[in-house]
């Protein structure tokens, strides 16, 4: 008599989950189906449970019989007839799952496909996490899929293996039975589904879930719990709105196209003086931090209509202050802030660049080459502090202007300051101070919108009139 290998795990005894099957007193090995002769479209095709996944796979687009009877391997979750008879009464269109596109039906039966053999046992040693479907997402990249094994194994909070489903072992991978179908997971649909985004799903409103349900493509950097908890209070209304959309930006970008760039600024859905887009640096030389303060934890959950990254501290709206901070390229001005703090009056210039509440103003922000060359080549000083406060203070004034004007809005002319007048050149994007003296906007890094203002570095410092 042949010898059957693995016995426990391949003779299928799931009453009425996948197919019953008995051994004869003789042991004719006919009486005994081992599934892992079998493809998993064979094995579903023999599964009474599975018969509507069967007749799904042959109504989809992408000849899905021939690609699941291919050499693999694949994970299936297999939903149950049950399964598919509610999603068709889910729709009042559908009767028969060939009233289903079949291009869409492709995508959620790809939905249920991932690479490789993942087991049960795979699922529980993580506890939880992100695995890629088969299914396209946004961005060119496979949609990501969600399970937990704190209660069972959940995918997607949508569907559970059911009891005895597990790790049905076929020629060309593994299949579970679950208990519902899978939709196209939406960025809300990962919010809500993972329960370290609770805090998160907690606070959106109507809109905002209709908006992460919708068509758009959006990036979002999801605030985990804890980084909720380290908030001192969270603000309510238009407020909170804003803050949220400060976590979201319009289009895709992967983790890849952040660490390709290195550092840099975009904008934000927030919005700012002006109803401008609230900008956002980040920087990828320590992990990935935004403004400074927040780094990502996990990349690239994938959904339909965007992509998410989670991050451990909420992106609070920015000052002018942020960015100054933030920006390892602007830390001379920082310290030249700080310093000039330090003088008799004081000038509360670290205070007020970062009340969300004052101006807003316009600074023009100087590089730390910038700050280098005026003390070496200008004033003949060794150090800031060489210089007394008084005059840091004469040069700072020359660099703000009480509104917030983005470079769009420059225009040729005299422009006043706090500390005089300064001529701006809007077609060669200059400035030129009382002394002659010419500073060049850098065009990579204008309009940097903070909620307090708007920051444009220079490469030169704008002095005082003599």
């Amino acid at each position: 008599m042949k010898t059957l290998k693995h016995f426990t795990k391949t003779v299928i005894l799931l009453l009425s989950v996948v197919l019953m099957t008995s051994c004869s007193t003789d042991n004719d090995d006919n009486d005994v189906i081992i599934t892992e002769e079998l493809t998993i479209v064979e094995l579903a095709s023999i599964s009474p449970n599975l018969s509507s996944l069967v007749s799904a796979l042959q109504a989809a687009n992408g000849d899905l019989v021939s690609v699941l009877n291919g050499p693999g391997p694949f994970t299936v979750l297999a939903p149950t007839n049950t399964a598919f008879q509610t999603l068709l009464d889910s729709n009042p269109n559908w009767n028969s799952i060939s009233d289903i596109d079949p291009a869409v039906l492709q995508q959620v039966l790809l939905n249920h496909v991932i690479s490789g053999n993942v087991t049960s046992t795979d699922l529980s040693a993580l506890g939880s996490g992100y695995a890629k479907t088969n299914a396209n997402g946004a961005g060119d990249e496979k949609l990501s899929l969600y399970f937990d094994t704190s209660g069972g194994v959940t995918f997607n909070n949508a569907a559970s293996v059911v009891q005895g489903g597990a790790d049905i072992v076929a020629k060309n991978g593994v299949v579970h039975v679950i208990d519902n179908v899978i939709g196209l997971p939406t960025i809300a649909t990962h919010v809500t589904a993972n329960s370290n985004f609770s805090a998160l799903a907690g606070t959106l409103t109507t809109d905002l879930v209709n908006t992460l349900n919708g068509s758009g493509s959006f990036t979002v950097f999801a605030p985990n719990n804890n980084a909720f908890g380290n908030l001192a209070s969270v603000p309510s209304g238009d407020e909170l709105v804003n803050l949220l959309l400060n976590h979201v930006i319009d289009g895709v970008v992967k983790s890849s196209d952040l660490v390709n760039a290195a550092e840099g600024y975009t904008n934000t859905l927030a919005t700012g003086p002006g109803m401008n887009n609230l900008s956002l640096y980040f920087n990828t030389s320590d992990g990935v931090k935004f403004n400074g303060l927040s780094t990502v934890t996990e990349t690239d959950i994938v959904a339909t209509n965007g992509i998410i990254h989670a991050v451990d501290e909420v992106i609070t709206l920015p000052t002018i202050a942020t960015f100054a901070t933030s920006n390892s390229a602007l830390s001379t001005l920082v310290d030249v802030l700080v310093y000039a703090d330090t003088g008799t009056p004081t000038v509360p210039y670290i205070a007020t660049v970062s009340d969300a509440t004052a101006g807003p103003f316009t600074v023009f922000a100087p590089t730390n080459d910038a700050f280098v060359s005026l003390l070496e080549d200008d004033l003949m000083a060794n150090a800031l502090t060489d210089i007394d406060t008084d005059t840091v203070d004469a040069v700072l004034l020359n660099h703000i202007v009480n509104a917030n004007v983005q470079s769009s809005a420059l225009t040729s002319g005299t422009v006043s300051t706090l500390g005089g007048d300064i001529t701006v050149d809007a077609s060669a994007f200059t400035l030129t101070d009382a002394n002659g003296r010419v500073s060049n906007i850098i065009t990579s890094l204008v309009d940097i919108q903070g909620i307090n203002g708007v920051v444009h570095v220079i490469d030169k410092v704008i002095l005082p009139a003599p």
